[in-house]
């Protein structure tokens, strides 16, 4: 992670809490109205680089409950981090207000140093320092206790991450999953106000980070700690996330729980990266959606209405779709290309007569030869989420 810059304007430098919004007002600094404040609350937030021509994130809104576990998920350069450095501290903010606990911490005229705002931080490349023990790293941000102080904190933060016994043990001699457990318990160990992950489970293998996923729900639902996760896996964001917030082009686009949030995407974009899917053009008419893979019943996500003839794309999920065999005077069929073995399931790609693909997933027991021609539909008669052009 890389070392915040510094701005050449003046700005307030203060420690949490220096600063209420009562006080702001009284010395005439304006303050965004606030109706609801949670742990983290950005209201507004415009942040930007020096030297560069948009901002990194722009009219970005997000606010996190106590104890609540959201996720930010986006593509790589959306602005997640940035957002995350913003809460942290590393980053001020060029407009916008940003609260911690309740108290003003980041805005064009306030801004409260990250040692100051009583955040946990855990990084993708743990942070830990070489040289000491595991017991020695917990207790680094402790040094403002005595000696038994210190030491009556590490075993109970130690063992709730399932690390007791590794005490005396050095990083070298710790799993990559080990060395971010005890990232975690470092970060807890300081009873901050919420707890920051960026990206924790990207340099681990896909079975050490099912298995660490799991492990920091548990250990996230025993502390109580108000976490914010930052995230490009939606795996990740779906499995571990009361909330997830998807993010499009230097903001939020959607937020709300995982199921909320995958059943009803609000765009296209956001419905690539809450799921593997496809998308296919299609006419709205009636109620169904004509495309080349088929006449499909439909349901629209957002407020906007349909009108007949409208131009759509169409949500194709392999999950969610069936093949038959095509039969003689079947008007629209698709070409199994290939098929992919996957255990209990096999998924196939099918190409359409315009060249696009389209995949579906089915039992690997009800076997398609490639080549031959199939039809579309949807399992159980569900209908197809389209989205206007």
């Amino acid at each position: 992670m890389k070392m915040p810059w510094s701005r050449k304007q003046a700005y307030l430098s203060l420690p949490l809490g220096a600063v209420s919004d009562a006080a702001a007002a009284a010395m005439a600094i304006p303050i965004l109205p606030s109706t609801e404040t949670g742990v983290i609350h950005l209201q507004g937030v415009e942040c930007r680089y020096p030297g560069s021509d948009s901002p990194a994130i722009s009219d970005f809104n997000l606010l996190v409950h106590p104890g609540e576990f959201v996720s930010i998920l986006g593509r790589s350069g959306a602005g997640k981090t940035t957002a995350l450095r913003v809460v942290a501290g590393f980053e001020q903010v060029t407009s916008g207000y940003v609260r911690i606990g309740g108290q003003l911490v980041g805005s064009s005229f306030v801004h409260v140093p990250p040692d100051k705002r009583r955040i946990g931080l855990v990084f993708q490349d743990y942070a830990l320092f070489p040289h000491l023990t595991v017991a020695r790293n917990v207790e680094f941000g402790l040094k403002y206790l005595s000696a038994d102080e210190r030491n009556s904190k590490i075993a109970p933060v130690l063992k709730m991450v399932g690390m007791s016994g590794y005490e005396s043990r050095y990083v070298h001699e710790l799993s990559g999953g080990q060395q971010q457990r005890v990232a975690i318990a470092r970060a807890l160990a300081t009873n901050p106000v919420a707890l920051l992950l960026d990206e924790p489970f990207s340099n681990l293998d896909r079975q050490l980070r099912a298995a660490l996923r799991r492990d920091i729900k548990r250990i996230v639902r025993e502390s109580g700690a108000t976490t914010l996760l930052v995230t490009h896996d939606r795996e990740e964001a779906l499995a571990t996330s009361d909330r997830i917030a998807v993010m499009g082009e230097s903001r939020i686009e959607q937020i709300g729980t995982p199921e909320e949030v995958y059943q009803n995407p609000v765009s296209a974009a956001v419905a690539k990266l809450i799921g593997s899917c496809d998308l296919i053009p299609g006419v709205f008419m009636g109620g169904v959606v004509v495309t080349e893979a088929g006449v499909f019943p439909t349901r629209v996500t957002t407020e906007s209405s349909m009108s007949d003839g409208q131009q759509v794309l169409a949500l194709m999920r392999a999950s969610e779709l069936e093949l038959a065999a095509a039969s003689e005077g079947d008007e629209r069929t698709a070409t199994v290309e290939a098929r992919e073995f996957e255990g209990e399931f096999s998924e196939y790609s099918l190409r359409l007569d315009s060249r696009t693909l389209l995949r579906v997933r089915r039992r690997a027991a009800n076997v398609l030869e490639i080549g031959s021609r199939v039809t579309v539909h949807t399992r159980d008669e569900s209908k197809v989420i389209v989205f206007a052009v």
